[in-house]
């Protein structure tokens, strides 16, 4: 459901929800309140069934420099009312990605900045970064929840970073960015004169083109959204910088992870051999990393057509008006240019209506093609499909048939057949995939192999509960 001035809440039916194994997790972690609010050892408390969704972030003072970097931020509740908002559960996490970029000498790094908890301290001091003079730099934010609601320190540091979170009293929800803009600017500099070179994307193990963020392969309902930052939870519920010096150092911590769709390329390049573009991290000297902004500025060099680029009905891009979902132009381009895409000078430049056809022409064919490489892969969420494929092929059906605010609602809105089909077991988990290319049914097991009609008996395109990033 939505406030009457279109601010979302809790609402467990919204595509960004995470599947069972993610919630039970969520719930483990959270009992931690109470010891990381005071910082000792970890004791088990109760705490409420109902997870704050919506929760904000404390951007530091001076974001965009060195110390700024290194400080962490601060998680809070956006309500407290509603409950807490704490780090170390998975279905609250925040996390933050930065890069660096001087143009004249080609210097790119990346750097991903330390979330916290109110009134703890990390578990390891965050590594202040080296900044070249000329540089600029841009910050980019992920959730695992519903709403996430930047707030500076200080009164302006917000305007002063050029920090967005959408339009006024319509956040994007999962996403926002700061100096992003300025960042893609500088960084089209450099590789306009040739400092900057994005990779080649590459074929994968099929011989077909790597994909990128902008395929149609790869994207979702809500595309470019997310980051690749991690971190590390120590036993004590402190949070610290994934370097490998901190992994030595806190023996027994977890890796805290933002399922996003620039996080989930990286798993399918590994899975079809293609290799994603990395560059120096400044937390972790001597060490490579993959980042949001590297995604996005191979994909506006390297893909090929046709391109993906952000359709007037991404969820994240709507506005609540009337008790109805309406597109925004303004909030449509603010997103895109933070993702490093052109500006759409009407809705019309953005219709979803080629960019469903574009989804229903590359990605069944694509899947079928990937299949048996896609199926050795390890799935994102186990409450969605039991593998990458069968997770992949529900991902892309959530998105195509979902309605308007939770998928693109491209089959009733333009009539179209998602022409994948999943059967699933009673759990909702998808366990083999019916495709469908130049009017030929083919069935696919878990494992990507091509499998008896019959095996897909009772196949439907008919959306999951789980988590569809």
């Amino acid at each position: 459901m939505f406030k009457s001035n279109g601010v979302p809440l809790v609402d467990p039916s919204r595509r960004w929800r995470h599947g069972l194994s993610l919630a039970l997790g969520g719930i483990f972690l959270a009992v931690m309140l109470v010891s990381m609010l005071i910082d000792t050892p970890t004791r088990v408390h109760a705490h409420p069934a109902t997870v704050n969704m919506n929760c904000t972030l404390i951007v530091p003072r001076n974001p965009l420099s060195a110390a700024g970097l290194a400080t962490p931020y601060i998680l809070k509740a956006t309500n407290p009312a509603d409950g807490p908002c704490l780090q170390a559960n998975p279905m609250q996490s925040a996390f933050v990605q930065a890069a660096v970029v001087n143009p004249k000498t080609g210097f790119l790094a990346v750097y991903d900045p330390l979330v916290i908890d109110q009134r703890t301290r990390p578990a390891a001091r965050p590594v202040i970064p080296f900044i070249p003079t000329g540089s600029v730099v841009g910050i980019w934010f992920g959730f695992n929840g519903a709403v996430l609601t930047l707030q500076g320190e200080q009164a302006n540091t917000l305007a002063q970073s050029n920090c967005v979170n959408g339009i006024p009293g319509s956040p994007f929800g999962q996403f926002a960015y700061c100096n992003a803009v300025r960042f893609f600017a500088a960084a089209h500099q450099g590789i306009k004169v040739g400092n900057i070179v994005p990779p080649a994307l590459g074929r994968d193990r099929k011989g077909l083109i790597c994909p990128t963020t902008r395929s149609f392969f790869i994207v979702d309902q809500d595309q470019s959204d997310n980051v690749t930052t991690s971190y590390l939870i120590a036993p004590n519920g402190r949070l610290a910088q994934n370097t490998v010096a901190n992994r030595v150092a806190l023996r027994n911590a977890t890796v805290l992870t933002n399922p996003s769709d620039n996080r989930l390329l990286i798993s399918v390049d590994a899975t079809l051999g293609c290799t994603p573009w990395m560059r120096p991290d400044l937390a972790d000297p001597g060490h490579l990393t993959t980042a949001l902004p590297l995604n996005e500025l191979q994909a506006a060099v390297r893909q090929p057509a046709p391109v993906a680029l952000i359709p007037f009905n991404d969820p994240m891009v709507l506005v609540m008006k009337n008790n109805t979902f309406v597109p925004n132009l303004t909030k449509l381009n603010l997103f895109r240019v933070g993702v490093d895409q052109p500006v759409a000078q009407t809705l019309g430049d953005a219709s979803p209506r080629p960019y469903c056809i574009n989804l229903m022409q590359v990605a069944p064919p694509r899947l079928a093609i990937n299949a048996p490489l896609l199926g050795r892969g390890a799935t994102p969420d186990a409450a969605v499909g039991n593998t990458l494929f069968t997770f992949m092929a529900q991902r892309y059906v959530n998105t195509f048939v979902n309605p308007l605010g939770e998928g693109l609602n491209c089959m009733k809105m333009f009539h179209l057949q998602p022409l994948v089909a999943t059967v699933k077991t009673g759990d909702d988990v998808a366990i083999a995939v019916l495709i469908t290319v130049n009017g030929r049914q083919r069935c696919f097991n878990s494992l990507g192999i091509v499998s008896p009609i019959k095996a897909c008996a009772g196949a439907t395109s008919t959306p999951s509960s789980g988590v569809t990033r």
